[in-house]
């Protein structure tokens, strides 16, 4: 196996968060994604347009209801790494070209675009993750650092018996 691993004193950051797959919670991914870049130095876009696309699809085709998604946001070196979980494995994300006369179905085009690569691992059942990868710059300078964020605590994901930072 042929892996590359980070320079020694690269930046490792990980953000997890559980939540409902709902409108509203695609939001909230969103917004907490931004504020979780900004703390680690990290400019939210396009990352911040990937993760409301990803979230808007565990909430809108891999929602059922009572059960929650996972966010992840992970950097290792360079590399910002989105991953989104829900509880459909049976519906897979796909391209389709876009219509002109459709509403909706452009989310996976866009995340195409803007994403370095994305890709979908199916986990143990129900679930899927849906994962978007970019490179990101180095922290901005004169950026603090690290600190402290108002986001909850990372949980187990009671459906998909996961632990932060596992894949599925």
């Amino acid at each position: 196996m042929n892996e590359q691993f980070p320079p020694p004193g690269s930046p490792i950051h990980e953000y997890s968060v559980l939540l409902s797959p709902t409108p509203r919670g695609a939001r909230l991914a969103r917004l907490l994604a931004t504020e979780q870049l900004r703390t680690w130095g990290l400019p939210s876009d396009p990352a911040a347009l990937i993760v409301a696309e990803l979230a808007n699809n565990a909430a809108t085709h891999g929602r059922v209801p009572g059960r929650c998604y996972r966010l992840l946001l992970h950097v290792i070196g360079g590399t910002l790494r989105v991953e989104v979980t829900d509880t459909r494995g049976d519906r897979l994300p796909r391209l389709r070209p876009p219509q002109p006369t459709q509403k909706g179905g452009r989310g996976m085009t866009l995340v195409d675009a803007l994403a370095d690569r994305w890709g979908v691992i199916p986990g143990p059942p129900p679930c899927k993750t849906v994962w978007a990868e970019l490179t990101v710059p180095p922290r901005q300078p004169g950026h603090p650092g690290p600190g402290p964020t108002c986001a909850p605590a990372p949980g187990r994901c009671r459906d998909c018996r996961t632990e932060p930072g596992e894949t599925a």
